[in-house]
């Protein structure tokens, strides 16, 4: 349930500031309430709804500002768990991380976006948990959390989902050649929004932004 929701948030079939009523919800998804309360629990933490107390259960609206600073932090997140991961990498992790990559060029093949979310989200958990620091482990997670759907978000403009895996391939090359600075760069890159990419994620959160028209 909770990823339905997340999708039709993401992909503009639930706008922002749209009222979500949990007992239609439960209905529409043929739940009870506890799963509905779960669901919109976890999207408050993504930052994909907001509650405001004597007003009900809404759809939140975008800030592009605070998301960048988000994806700021980020990368710099990443960056740190790819320096500390190639150089305290076990041969099982290692082995591990060549895995989520494959799984990551799978879905890439296949063309299929929703796979490679899924499998880039597994990829990325991998290098935290080889950093071997439990707090930045904890950190990265929860920020990531909140960042999820708009990561998502941003495998939907054209060729991104190449281009994110090439930029896998540079990043397990630099922890395989147990290469700290190069993991590093390549983490920080490969998650912060600059240049192009920018640009396209502005685009695409606009286009989310936009008012659908519904007609009877």
């Amino acid at each position: 349930m909770r990823d339905s929701l997340e999708d039709d948030i993401i992909n503009g079939r639930r706008v922002p500031g749209e009222r979500l009523d949990p007992e239609a919800l439960g209905r529409e998804f043929n739940v009870s309430r506890t799963p509905v309360r779960e669901a919109i629990q976890q999207l408050v933490a993504s930052g994909l709804v907001t509650v405001k107390p004597k007003k009900g259960t809404f759809v939140a609206r975008v800030g592009i500002d605070q998301l960048i600073e988000m994806f700021e932090v980020m990368a710099e997140l990443e960056g740190m768990c790819g320096r500390l991961a190639a150089r305290r990498i076990s041969e099982e992790e290692l082995a591990e991380l060549r895995g989520a990559l494959e799984r990551c060029e799978a879905a890439a093949l296949a063309g299929d976006t929703d796979e490679y979310y899924y499998e880039n989200e597994a990829f990325h958990d991998c290098i935290y948990r080889a950093s071997h620091n439990g707090f930045l482990l904890g950190e990265a997670r929860q920020l990531k959390q909140r960042l999820k759907p708009y990561r998502r978000l941003q495998l939907q403009v054209r060729q991104r989902m190449h281009s994110s895996l090439r930029e896998h391939r540079a990043v397990v090359a630099a922890i395989e050649a147990g290469d700290p600075a190069a993991a590093e760069h390549a983490l920080r890159d490969h998650v912060l929004i600059q240049g192009e990419r920018f640009s396209d994620f502005v685009a695409s959160i606009r286009e989310f932004e936009r008012p659908v028209s519904v007609t009877g």
